[in-house]
C-alpha cells in the first residue's frame, strides 16, 4: 500500500463538518495525471516490457465476484489477444440470471450503509485507487489493456493509466465540492442539502475500448453513494477485472460494486426487469441502448423510482476543412484521429470535408504519411502506431465496408484496406474518396481505420456546413480547421448541434478529464459529460432540509387580524 499523502490523512481525521473547512486546500491536491513518455532506457518502459513479458502465452482466470465472493457459473467464456487470436487472454464465466438476481440482492443489502458513508470517506477510496493505478499497478493495468484490448504503448497510458487516474481524483474532488454547495439560510432557520445515493441499485454497462470508460462507469455512481452491478465488455474482461480488484484493494467494500461478465440480453433483461433498478450507466451501441431504453419503459411501472438513464453511443465525427486551413494540421490531425487505435474511438474521425482548391495538396499529403504508418503487434513492437481491431465481428463488419467501397460507383479506395485475419484480426488504415456526401458509409458509424474524404466546391462552403450537420444521425465530436475568424464563428454557430465536443483547428479525438467533459446528444447519447463537475449529479438524490431553531407562531397570518 503507498503511504497517503498529508492532506488525505487529514481528511480522514477530521469530523465532517470540520473537513468543510479544508475544500479549498484539498482543491489544490488534484491535476491531470502526466503522460509518461515511455522512451529507451526509462524506468516505466522497462517496467511495461517485464509485465508484457509476464502475461505471454497466460491465461487469467477471472469469476464474477457476487456479495465478496468468487463465483463460477458453467457458461465458460474466453478473451482472445485481437493480435493473436491464438493467445486466450483470460478465462472468464458468464452470470445467468440467477446470479445477477443474486448480485441484485447482495448489492442492495450493502447499500443503506454504504449510502451513510460521508463523502470524503467515499472519495479517499477513488483518491487511494488513482494512487495505485499511478504507481505499483501501473505497468500491469497498461499491459493488460494492450494485450487484451490492442493498443499500442501511448493509447494504453492515456487510458488505463491518465484517464481512469484522472476519473477517480476528479470525480472525488468534484463530489467533495458539491457536498460543501449548501443552500441560503435566513434566521429562524438552516438549511441543507444532503447528497443521496439513488434508491436502488445502478447497472454499469461498458465498452472494450477504454479501460478508463469501464472503471468511471462504475466508479462514479459508487463515488456518490450508490451500488453498482458492473457488465463489462467480453473483449476488456481482463483489464476490467484488474481495475476492479485495485478498487477493492483501495477499500471499497465487497457488496458496493458486483462484478458480473453476463450476455448482454440477459443481463439487460434481469437488471431492468428488477423493481429496485433505479439506474443505468452506459457506454456502447445504439441499438442496444435503445433496446435498454424501451424495457425501461415497459417495466416503468413497477420500479420504486424513475430510473436514471445515462448513455454515450458513438459517432460519425468530422473533420471540415476551410480554404483557410493550415494543410499540415489538417493532416497530421486526421491521421491521428481517424487511424489512432483503429479508429475504434467513440470520437474517431472518418468523414472529412475538404475544399477543391485544397485537396491535391491535402491529398498527397495524406498519402505520403498513410505509408509510413506501421500496423502490427504492439506488445512486441514498440514503434506500431496501431494494431488489430477487437474481434471477429468487427473484423468482418469493417471488411464489409471496404468491399462496399470496392464495389460502389461512388466510392474509390485511395490507400490501404487490406484485411488479414489469419494471425490477427488487422485492417489495413483505408481512405475512401466519395463522389456522393450521402452515400451509407458518410452517413453510418464503422468504428474502424477507415477515413471517407468528400471533396466540396470551394465557392459552396456554407451548403457544406449544412450538410455536415445534417448527414448522419450522430451528435459526438467534430472539428472545424480554418485561419479565417469569421468563418470559425460561423461554423461554430451552423454546427452548434452537430457535436457535444467541438474542436477548432484540432483534431476530434483526445478529449482529458476537467478540461474537455466527454459526450454528445442526438443518437450520440444523453451528454452527460462525464469527466466535468456536473457528471456527478446524474448519481444522487438530493434532500433538503430545513431546520426551525424557533417555536412556530400563530397559524394566522397578519392580514386575518
Amino acid at each position: 500500500m503507498l503511504p497517503l499523502p498529508p492532506l488525505r490523512r487529514a481528511l480522514l481525521c477530521q469530523p465532517w463538518r470540520t473537513w468543510l473547512r479544508w475544500k479549498s486546500s484539498a482543491v489544490v491536491q488534484v491535476a491531470n495525471e502526466p503522460i509518461l513518455e515511455f522512451k529507451q532506457g526509462s524506468p516505466e518502459r522497462a517496467a511495461l516490457q517485464q509485465a508484457l513479458n509476464d502475461l505471454k502465452g497466460k491465461t487469467e482466470e477471472i469469476p464474477c465476484v457476487v456479495g465478496g465472493e468468487e463465483v463460477w457459473t458453467p457458461d465458460v467464456r474466453y478473451q482472445l489477444s485481437p493480435f493473436n487470436h491464438g493467445h486466450k487472454v483470460a478465462k472468464y464465466c458468464y452470470a445467468d440470471k440467477d446470479l445477477i438476481n443474486k448480485a441484485i440482492q447482495a448489492a442492495l443489502a450493502a447499500r443503506k450503509e454504504w449510502d451513510l458513508k460521508p463523502i470524503a470517506d467515499r472519495a479517499q477510496i477513488l483518491l487511494k485507487a488513482a494512487d495505485l493505478l499511478s504507481g505499483p499497478y501501473r505497468a500491469e493495468i497498461l499491459a493488460k489493456t494492450m494485450v487484451g484490448q490492442g493498443k499500442t504503448v501511448i493509447q494504453a497510458e492515456i487510458d488505463a493509466a491518465a484517464e481512469l487516474i484522472d476519473f477517480f481524483r476528479f470525480n472525488a474532488k468534484f463530489a467533495m465540492e458539491l457536498e460543501s454547495e449548501q443552500p441560503l439560510s435566513v434566521p429562524p432557520s438552516t438549511n441543507s442539502v444532503v447528497y443521496r445515493g439513488l434508491e436502488g441499485f445502478v447497472a454499469a454497462v461498458s465498452p472494450f475500448n477504454f479501460t478508463a470508460i469501464g472503471g468511471n462507469l462504475a466508479g462514479a455512481p459508487a463515488l456518490m453513494g450508490n451500488v453498482v452491478l458492473w457488465k463489462p465488455s467480453d473483449t476488456a474482461v481482463l483489464a476490467n477485472y484488474c481495475v476492479y480488484r485495485i478498487l477493492r484493494e483501495a477499500g471499497l467494500p465487497p457488496n458496493v460494486v458486483q462484478f458480473v461478465p453476463a450476455e448482454g440480453p440477459v443481463f439487460g433483461d434481469t437488471v431492468t426487469g428488477s423493481e429496485h433498478f433505479c439506474g443505468l450507466n452506459f457506454t456502447g451501441s445504439v441499438p442496444t441502448f435503445k433496446r435498454l431504453w424501451k424495457q425501461v419503459a415497459e417495466n416503468l411501472d413497477r420500479y420504486r423510482t424513475f430510473p436514471r438513464l445515462a448513455g454515450e453511443c458513438g459517432g460519425k465525427n468530422f473533420h471540415l476543412v476551410h480554404r483557410s486551413a493550415d494543410v499540415a494540421s489538417v493532416v497530421s490531425g486526421t491521421v491521428r484521429s481517424a487511424f489512432e487505435y483503429g479508429g475504434q474511438k467513440c470520437s474517431a474521425c472518418s468523414r472529412l470535408y475538404v475544399p477543391d482548391s485544397l485537396w491535391p495538396q491535402i491529398k498527397a499529403r495524406l498519402l505520403e504519411e498513410h505509408g509510413k504508418i506501421k500496423v502490427g503487434n504492439p506488445a512486441e513492437d514498440f514503434g506500431t502506431f496501431f494494431s488489430a481491431v477487437i474481434d471477429a465481428t468487427s473484423f468482418g463488419r469493417i471488411k464489409k465496408w471496404i468491399e462496399h467501397a470496392k464495389s460502389s460507383p461512388n466510392l474509390s479506395i485511395l490507400a490501404g484496406g487490406k484485411c488479414d485475419d489469419s494471425v490477427g484480426y488487422y485492417v489495413e488504415p483505408c481512405i475512401i474518396e466519395s463522389k456522393d456526401p450521402q452515400d451509407s458509409i458518410m452517413k453510418e458509424e464503422i468504428f474502424g481505420p477507415v477515413l471517407t474524404v468528400y471533396v466540396y466546391p470551394e465557392s459552396k462552403f456554407q451548403e457544406t456546413l449544412r450538410l455536415v450537420d445534417s448527414t448522419t444521425a450522430y451528435g459526438l465530436t467534430g472539428a472545424v480547421f480554418a485561419q479565417d475568424k469569421n468563418v470559425v464563428r460561423e461554423a461554430t454557430e451552423v454546427l452548434r448541434n452537430a457535436a457535444g465536443n467541438f474542436y477548432i483547428n484540432d483534431k476530434s479525438t483526445g478529449s482529458v478529464v476537467a478540461q474537455q467533459p466527454f459526450g454528445g446528444a442526438r443518437a450520440s447519447g444523453t451528454n452527460d459529460k462525464p469527466g466535468g463537475p456536473h457528471y456527478i449529479l446524474r448519481w444522487t438524490s438530493p434532500q433538503v432540509i430545513k431546520e426551525t431553531h424557533a417555536p412556530l407562531g400563530d397559524w394566522k397570518y397578519s392580514y386575518m387580524q
